[in-house]
């Protein structure tokens, strides 16, 4: 893929710490040398982001800019009046993501790259700033997961580290969009940043309403030990399952993803 480049043009790739934009970033390094490389920070990653990033900035060899949201997330909760954020209140992202790029980059003319795959269709929060042009490399040159790992591979890079460990996306350790076995991985790899979470799940002191990060279970439901062992279980049988499906696919079904499940979340928080 070749892109004309014009002097006014700033060209912006923003790092999630997931391994989309990881990928398109070694992807893009030598078409876009001037490329600006930027993570938004909302003070509740994993440690293993902040790891991936110095990764990723090894292999560029530039240093990616990070934003550290001065009015965190604690701030916008006490906003909220105590509201955790989900899938219909995503003031997270809008507040600690979306909003800070959009000043960032203010009124230049900018083109926006995002690690959307070919294989894949999802929708978010992006900018609609008219000055703010989205651009797909992955989709336009028909690069699908395999690709992906493909990759970061080659590069040294690797997957994000939390993979190893059993988590699927990068975000903010309580991230709402996490499934519960994530849940169940975390409070036993992180138990300091399970406690920090399950603290959010509490009266709240302006209103006396309760959220929790999950619809129907709190997390002191999920971390009860046999919940937990059940919540494995039932993790480890739907893989089966997904196993015995994966068997009857054709080669060119397997190697192109078609099984890998899907991601779900804000696109600017992780891809």
């Amino acid at each position: 893929m070749t892109r004309q480049q014009k002097p006014d043009m700033r060209h912006v790739l923003s790092l999630s710490g997931g391994k989309d934009s990881a990928a398109l970033a070694i992807y893009m390094r030598d078409k876009v040398p001037d490329m600006e490389y930027v993570f938004w920070d909302t003070r509740k990653e994993l440690p293993d982001t902040y790891e991936y990033l110095e990764r990723i900035e090894d292999y560029l060899g530039v240093r990616v800019v990070r934003f550290r949201a001065e009015l965190g997330f604690d701030h916008w909760y006490d906003v909220y009046g105590g509201m955790i954020p989900s899938n219909h209140r995503r003031w997270c992202t809008k507040m600690l993501k979306l909003k800070p790029f959009e000043e960032f980059v203010g009124d230049d003319p900018v083109m926006n790259y995002v690690g959307l795959r070919a294989d894949e269709s999802r929708s978010g929060y992006i900018s609609h700033k008219p000055n703010i042009i989205p651009v797909y490399p992955f989709q336009e040159d028909g690069l699908r997961l395999a690709d992906i790992k493909e990759i970061l591979q080659a590069s040294g890079v690797g997957m994000p580290p939390y993979t190893d460990w059993g988590r699927t996306r990068s975000g903010c350790f309580f991230c709402f969009y996490q499934q519960k076995i994530e849940w169940v991985h975390l409070k036993e790899h992180y138990p300091d940043l399970y406690e920090e979470a399950k603290s959010y799940e509490r009266p709240y002191e302006g209103s006396g309403n309760t959220f929790t990060w999950n619809e129907r279970e709190s997390l002191v439901d999920i971390e009860r030990p046999e919940r937990m062992e059940a919540i494995k279980r039932d993790y480890e049988e739907r893989r089966a399952r997904k196993q015995e499906l994966r068997e009857n696919l054709t080669l060119a079904q397997v190697f192109g993803g078609e099984m890998e499940e899907e991601e779900r979340g804000c696109l600017i928080c992780s891809l």
